[in-house]
């Protein structure tokens, strides 16, 4: 009962205080302006994520007697707000986001919170001794930045985002974490209340504050309730849940490198912009690419109740599936023009 009603007083919270957030980012010049890589045709109030941290703030003081125990969470997570609130008003350089980012890692892995081993299927663990520190300091920089580089899309990031934290506290629950769990439902309470004015067409941008709060939050709740409580190849657990985006962000990060181009360098070569490229509308592609993390999401869970030979098998059918999935969105594109005209709520 009490995750229901954390969960209700969050969203709510967030759908309150989101159109304030968007008067003031309109007030402040928190403002996305069209280019040519960009979908959106017209300039759009960002710095949304405000209202998705404010309302989790909000249930984090109601809902976690004892705040002390996420002290670096809230610690790391306000310093990855005050970064991106920063960026949405002046855009940053990327290396100045980074190194907000790497300071946020640090503060939260100085809390405690470490990969320290993982779990291996006979059940012995593998230590990570000193290199814990760098691995996690790691680990939630490349997931902050790979919900980051998804965030091109009405209502994307926030959609698969919401799609992963559930997944995570639904597994946090099995194993008997009911903090992490907590954690994960206040999260994603917020994170649904911004998407009824996220989802397309779009009202408000989550901008850098919420794209990079809600990387952050996924890596560190990930890593508190993941990867030391699974089972069986707890590294992999949390990675299947975040396909999409980990996919997503290795692809840009190869073809950059391939194309002698800085890292941080925009492109239009992500898969949204793909699926778009194939004939999908906006909307469509946001359904879709919301799928294809379901899937992922129930792989993850799938993977945890498996054997090994079962987890194996199921590896090697996600890797398949990925070659699948820009074989069979081509093949949709031109086949099934009904459903997709249903999903965008048109008519012939």
């Amino acid at each position: 009962m009490q995750f229901i009603i954390a969960l209700v007083v969050t969203f709510i919270a967030s759908i309150i205080l989101t159109p304030y957030v968007k008067k003031l980012a309109i007030k402040v010049g928190a403002v996305d302006k069209p280019n040519y890589r960009k979908v959106h045709k017209q300039t759009m109030p960002r710095l949304g994520g405000l209202a998705i941290f404010l309302s989790f703030l909000i249930g984090v003081l109601l809902f976690i007697p004892d705040t002390i125990q996420a002290w670096p969470i809230l610690l790391g997570g306000l310093i990855i707000v005050a970064v991106g609130v920063l960026d949405d008003i002046k855009e940053l350089p990327a290396k100045s986001k980074l190194l907000g980012q790497l300071v946020a890692a640090v503060v939260t892995v100085a809390g405690g919170i470490q990969i320290d081993f993982i779990t291996l299927p006979n059940g012995n663990e593998i230590e990570f001794g000193y290199f814990a520190i760098p691995i996690t300091i790691i680990w939630i920089v490349a997931i902050t930045n790979a919900i980051n580089l998804i965030d091109g899309l009405d209502g994307l990031a926030a959609g698969v985002s919401a799609i992963a934290v559930l997944t995570i506290s639904g597994l946090a629950i099995s194993m008997g974490d009911p903090l992490m769990a907590l954690i994960g439902i206040l999260l994603f309470g917020s994170t649904l209340g911004f998407l009824v004015f996220n989802f397309y067409p779009a009202k408000i941008f989550m901008g850098d504050t919420g794209s990079l709060f809600l990387g952050y939050m996924i890596s560190v709740i990930a890593v508190m309730g993941l990867f030391k409580n699974v089972a069986i190849f707890s590294l992999v657990v949390p990675i299947i849940i975040l396909g999409v985006p980990i996919l997503d962000t290795t692809f840009a990060i190869v073809r950059r490198i391939v194309k002698k181009q800085p890292l941080s360098a925009p492109d239009k070569f992500h898969l949204h912009h793909c699926l778009i490229k194939l004939g999908f509308t906006h909307r469509q592609t946001v359904i879709i690419i919301y799928a294809m993390s379901g899937l992922f999401s129930v792989a993850a869970i799938i993977f945890t109740r498996a054997t090994l030979w079962g987890s194996t098998l199921l590896l090697i059918g996600l890797l398949i599936l990925v070659e699948l999935i820009v074989e069979v969105t081509g093949l949709i594109s031109e086949n099934y023009r009904p459903l997709l005209r249903f999903i965008d709520g048109k008519k012939k």
